[in-house]
């Protein structure tokens, strides 16, 4: 799809509305009008679309301060199309988890699913980053929860059909070691390998 570059935008929609209004002063509105028209429209679809596909972009080449920076461009989110906030909110999450800003992730993420977002793979990889927020959070029921989620949008790209197999095979381990760790807690281990419990007192 044909994008503007987003300074360029800038810089069309200031030369058209500032150059449109000094020709409407000295020749006349009908002048200026075509003008002053495409500024309007330039301006009125950065405002509903903002700079969520070029953020995009940066994301697909790993620009990750790039992608950030492009959709800190966008003056309100409430403002932008209902499809558009709902990615703006997904790849903003996705840009929190890469810079290890879990707690601000899980929220823009939750964002991002109850905006709507359009399509199953889409709604099955917010689940899926949900997941993995919260077994970072050590929270394996909603882990669990979020997974099942993600499994039953029947996502069609097979890379997310692949990320959620491994993931849930992950899962399963992750889930295995907790229960080995939490079966041998309090046991202290001897030299030579034998295992001897604490005193009771």
């Amino acid at each position: 799809m044909f994008t503007i570059n987003i300074y360029l935008r800038f810089a069309l929609i200031a030369v058209c509305l500032i150059g449109g209004t000094i020709l409407a002063f000295l020749f006349g509105f009908w002048y200026s009008f075509p003008f002053l028209l495409l500024g309007l429209l330039l301006l009125i679809g950065y405002i509903l679309l903002g700079t969520v596909q070029s953020a995009a972009q940066l994301m697909e080449k790993s620009d990750f301060t790039g992608a950030e920076k492009r959709l800190n461009l966008v003056i309100n989110p409430r403002w932008l199309y209902s499809a558009n906030r709902a990615y703006f909110y997904m790849i903003k999450g996705g840009l929190a988890m890469q810079f290890k800003r879990n707690d601000e992730a899980e929220e823009l993420l939750m964002k991002a699913r109850d905006t709507g977002l359009p399509s199953e793979n889409e709604k099955a990889m917010v689940f899926l980053q949900l997941s993995n927020l919260a077994v970072l959070k050590n929270n394996m029921q909603a882990a669990k929860l979020y997974l099942r989620e993600a499994k039953q949008q029947k996502a069609s790209e097979p890379q997310i059909k692949e990320q959620i197999v491994q993931f849930e095979k992950a899962l399963k381990n992750q889930g295995a070691m907790t229960k080995v760790r939490q079966r041998h807690r309090g046991a202290v281990m001897q030299p030579g390998g034998k295992r001897r419990r604490p005193r009771s007192r």
